[in-house]
């Protein structure tokens, strides 16, 4: 199945010089995308990235930035958002063993190259979807969880459960 936001960029096409490339999501790119990802709209996005190949793979280095529209997790009312989050990632061939590699503390995120071509905008959009915030909040959410009786962390002590009962004990004895 090919991504909403396919860029595929041809192994044959890449050496070992850094290679900038500049991609952007089109209108029924970023429509398909906000669904995919369950956001309200996504206005712009686009990746600027550094290709270049490694022993150890094809290493994609640069930035992804969107401007899109969440919605409040307790209101669902819109809430802005701006993106600018840096992807490093290393694409690599599948193993042919099965075996698991165990990765260094700096290691990169990999993705397995399929059909001789790496695909720069699911990477970049796989990239915006992990730097969303999962649960948003907006500046209506704190009274709204108020008027629904929702408790914030600071006003709950351990004992508050049995506070009614301690009255009630010391009552009939």
């Amino acid at each position: 199945m090919t991504p909403e936001w396919s860029r595929p960029e041809r192994l044959d096409t890449i050496g070992e010089q850094d290679r900038r490339i500049e991609i952007a999501a089109d209108e029924r790119e970023r429509a398909a995308l906000a669904r995919r990802f369950g956001i309200v709209a996504i206005d712009k996005l686009a990746a600027h990235l550094i290709v270049r190949r490694e022993a150890s793979g094809i290493l994609v280095t640069g930035t992804v930035t969107a401007d899109l529209v969440q919605a409040c997790s307790i209101t669902g009312d819109a809430l802005p958002v701006a993106i600018d989050e840096p992807v490093a990632v290393r694409f690599v061939e599948p193993s042919v063993t099965g075996e698991e590699i165990e990765l260094s503390a700096d290691a990169l995120d990999t993705i397995e190259i399929e059909g001789g071509a790496i695909d720069l905008g699911e990477a970049a959009a796989e990239t915006m979807a992990l730097s969303l915030d999962p649960f948003p909040r907006g500046p209506n959410a704190a009274a709204a969880l108020k008027d629904a009786g929702v408790v914030s962390e600071d006003e709950v002590t351990p004992f508050n459960a049995f506070a009614g009962l301690k009255a009630k004990l010391e009552g009939r004895a």
